[in-house]
């Protein structure tokens, strides 16, 4: 740990460097946006790109005498985008700053009307790795070359602000119940098999993710700290043209995958398909110790210490194809269907001691056991959008069936030994686990803007959600399978949710502002059917109908050219897994069983934030969320067997403070920079004990671009967390640092990278619980230093211009409580 603190405090010293630049550059740049008519145009969006990648440095807006400025400009070659309501976007001609340039008044540039066909203007250069928007925040992945043969897990840990625990799940600002969403569509997958389907889907497939810490009323209220929304790679260049991409990336096991990317548009159609693979090998070695104690006076009766090797093999299959038909400029309808298929092969051996207090050994539990799990999903989506006039009035609507099948077999062998490793006994379980979730979805969002710059956002949403699941477990018994009664069950499960929002935008001099209301109406049903061997049959049932409203306050000033100010209020809801409802008594091992809880209640939290952004390089932010009903995984201590299941806690405090920058140290380096102050207290009863604890955590983020000449990049970066809390874990310090070289090849149609992640295997986690009558500890290992060489192809026409694109899809939020196979 102490080599990546060293290299950490070395990168962000050199960052910081920076600073000192800014007393430097003094440049100014100012000009004037007009109509055809030689009329001032106010607000128009003004970029300043580089001339040598079209990477975007700063952006301005217009007064209203149509006037735009931009201060502190280093030496260099650029060109200005500029665009406004109404008008075609249009680009001004090449221009310098020298060493001797103070000021600089470019030629007047005139927007034409949209209805006016401008001709296409090329734009070929490399996006910026992060990009910070007024409500979001953007993480373009192909731009990091450390990127390089990573899973979206990978790209997301190191994405500013957000944090992934040992088992995967995920955090935003030192927060959980991020609500992950794939093109605009949840993925109705519970926290564990989110982890693991990111954990197999290659970087390449993805292009952009959006993180938003306190969406709109737009967005489906669930999520408690934010939305981060996962965008696919699409293409909507004229004629057929895409990307082929290779790699192969090896840590202790290999895990070679691949991804193409086909588009083909001409006249009405536009069509596009997405394919991968991947072969995801690799280890996780997991170490455990309990001491149980006495309730009286709290000393040591027993110890308990386990170390348990797991070994995995996970092909994953994933492809989308789509279609638009444009009826007209106007309306277009679209079709979207995708799918994958995962297959797990897990393995994995436990050696377990029982000892006495003085740390003899008691009994040895030695379990190896099986797991073979195939996932299956299929999307299918229609979605139609109709724009009424060039002002922005349209209307959409999307219409989504989303289906799961998954079936586990798993194989339990428990050997028992005394001391001396003389076999006392065995005991063998089988399972087999089926599971199918349904999923409909339909939205319809209408947008008006109105004269004085207001706009009204209004929408509907329903959907309903079964899922139907086995457990089937059996005992072998001189080679004979006998039903063990006491864990098969049946559980189906049935939600419906309506919503509906209306949402005001209004421009008002330096003033923007912008109100919105979600009313969502909740229905759900359990029922546990238990299983023809008992008597009683175990049969039981639950239902609930609920309504909440979700207010939504954002207020931004822009106070000068070099000051913003803004501030925003929002109240969410998390809604328990499907998966977590279920009250399924899950074997583990012989001492560690999973179980889901039918009496989770939802949680809801109320966030605020204020931020301030100076020059549009430097953004600071301060955050308050109070979450009421506050659910987490929870332990609970049988004897010397360990429950982990959710469980509602009771209240959650979080505070905060950000700082990110994205500063050019160099024209050829670009420091991108994420600090975090993090503090959560938690406090409530569980299981008859009070729990108050709390912890400060610091995050840093580092990521330094290099661009060289003759197409040559690099990259540096890393992040430190400290000690943290999540719920009843404590989770020490980690971090990891990770470095990439690249080079443009073939008339910039090609590139090849190699990459190094967690170079100094620093990503461990450790942590330490003390519940109840017991205090526990573990450390977690898995292969996460890994080299990778990616090999990508682009072919067809040259990529011009942005081309929008609704994003397509409107279940967002069922798609993140599902839970699905794939990489540990």
């Amino acid at each position: 740990m102490k080599k990546i603190t060293v290299l950490l405090v070395s990168l962000i010293s050199l960052s910081f460097y920076s600073f000192a630049q800014e007393a430097h550059e003094k440049t100014k740049i100012t000009g004037s946006v007009t109509d055809e008519n030689q009329k001032n145009i106010e607000s128009a969006s003004v970029s300043l790109l580089k001339a040598a990648d079209s990477t975007s440095i700063k952006t301005a807006a217009s007064n209203k005498a149509g006037r735009y400025q931009f201060d502190g400009v280093g030496y260099g070659k650029y060109l200005l985008s500029i665009s406004a309501v109404g008008h075609a976007t249009a680009y001004s001609a090449l221009f310098e700053i020298s060493a001797n340039s103070t000021s600089i008044e470019l030629k007047t540039i005139s927007l034409k009307n949209k209805s006016v066909e401008l001709k296409e203007v090329a734009v070929v250069g490399r996006k910026q790795f992060i990009e910070q928007k007024a409500d979001r925040m953007i993480v373009n992945v192909d731009a990091s070359p450390a990127n390089t043969g990573s899973t979206v897990m990978d790209v997301l840990e190191k994405s500013p602000g957000v944090t992934v625990d040992k088992d995967g799940n995920i955090s935003l600002k030192g927060k959980q119940g991020v609500i992950i969403m794939i093109d605009n569509k949840p993925t109705y997958l519970n926290a564990t098999q989110l982890a693991n389907y990111l954990k197999s889907l290659p970087s390449s497939a993805i292009e952009q993710l959006e993180i938003m810490t306190n969406p709109s009323a737009k967005y489906d209220a669930a999520g408690n700290s934010g939305i981060i929304n996962i965008k696919t790679k699409k293409n909507k260049t004229k004629g057929f043209n895409g990307s082929i991409t290779l790699t192969h990336t090896q840590g202790v096991y290999p895990k070679p995958s691949g991804s193409a990317n086909l588009n083909y548009r001409n006249g009405k159609f536009n069509v596009f398909l997405n394919a991968g693979y991947s072969h995801w090998e690799g280890f996780q070695d997991l170490d455990i110790n309990r001491n149980y104690l006495n309730v009286s006076d709290k000393k040591i009766n027993s110890i308990f210490t386990q170390h348990t090797n797991m070994r995995f093999i996970n092909p994953e299959m994933n492809v989308k194809f789509g279609v638009d038909y444009y009826l007209s400029n106007k309306t277009t309808l679209g079709f979207v269907a995708s799918g994958f298929a995962n297959n797990e092969n897990d393995n994995s051996h436990s050696t377990i001691m029982l000892k006495d207090p003085n740390n003899q050994v008691d009994s040895i539990v030695y379990s190896p056991s099986t797991n073979k799990a195939k996932w299956r999903n299929g999307s299918f989506n229609l979605n139609f959008r109709h724009q009424f006039d060039s002002t922005g009035t349209e209307i959409t609507a999307d219409a989504d069936y989303i289906k799961y099948n998954s079936n586990s077999d798993q194989y339990f062998d428990n050997i028992t030994y005394d001391p001396d490793w003389t076999k006392k006994n065995e005991t063998i379980l089988t399972g087999n686990l089926p599971s199918t979730i349904n999923i409909y979805s339909f939205k319809t969002d209408y947008s008006h803007p109105f004269k004085k710059e207001l706009k009204l956002e209004a929408g509907l949403k329903a959907s309903y959600v079964s899922t139907d699941n086995n457990a089937n477990y059996y005992n072998l018994i001189d080679a004979v399978s006998l039903p063990d009664t006491t864990k098969t069950n049946h559980f189906q499960y049935h939600e419906n949710v309506n919503a509906a929002y209306v949402n005001l935008t209004k421009q008002y001099k330096k003033w923007n502002f912008q109100t919105g209301l979600r009313l969502e109406n909740t229905n759900y049903s359990g029922h546990q059917l238990g299983n023809k061997y008992t008597v009683n049959n175990n049969d039981s049932s639950f239902s609930k109908s609920y309504v909440n409203l979700f207010p939504t306050v954002y207020i931004s000033y822009q106070a000068s050219e070099k000051h913003q100010f803004s501030v925003n209020y929002g109240r969410r809801i998390d809604r328990p897994n499907y998966e977590d409802l279920n009250p399924f008594l899950f074997f583990l091992d012989q001492y560690t069983y999973q179980s889901g809880n039918p009496y989770l209640q939802p949680q809801y939290s109320d966030n605020i934030e204020f931020s301030h952004t100076y020059k549009s390089f430097l953004t600071t932010t301060l955050n308050y969320s109070n979450t009421k009903n506050f659910f987490s995984e929870t332990f609970e201590q049988l004897g010397h067997a360990t429950i982990v299941r959710h469980g509602n806690i009771g209240r959650r405090q979080n505070a905060g403070l950000a700082m990110s920058a994205q500063i050019t140290v160099r024209k050829w380096w670009t420091a991108i920079l994420y600090a975090n102050v993090n503090y959560n207290k938690f406090s409530g009863m569980l299981y008859g004990e009070d729990i108050n604890v709390s912890a400060t955590t610091f995050l840093a983020n580092v990521n330094n671009q290099f661009r060289f000449n003759k197409g040559w990049g690099a990259e540096l970066s890393g992040f430190y967390r400290t000690k943290g809390v999540e719920g009843q874990l404590i989770i020490e310090p980690l971090g990891q640092a990770s470095a990439a070289l690249s080079k443009q090849l073939l008339k910039d149609k090609a590139n090849i990278k190699l990459s190094i992640r967690d170079m100094f295997y620093t990503q461990q986690v450790k942590g330490y619980i003390n519940f109840q009558q017991t205090e526990a500890s573990f450390h977690n290992v898995r292969d996460s230093r890994q080299v990778s060489i990616s090999f990508t192809y682009r072919f067809g026409k040259q990529i011009k211009g942005p081309q929008p694109r609704r994003n397509a899809g409107g279940a967002s939020e069922e798609l993140n409580r599902v839970k699905t196979g794939g990489n540990n």
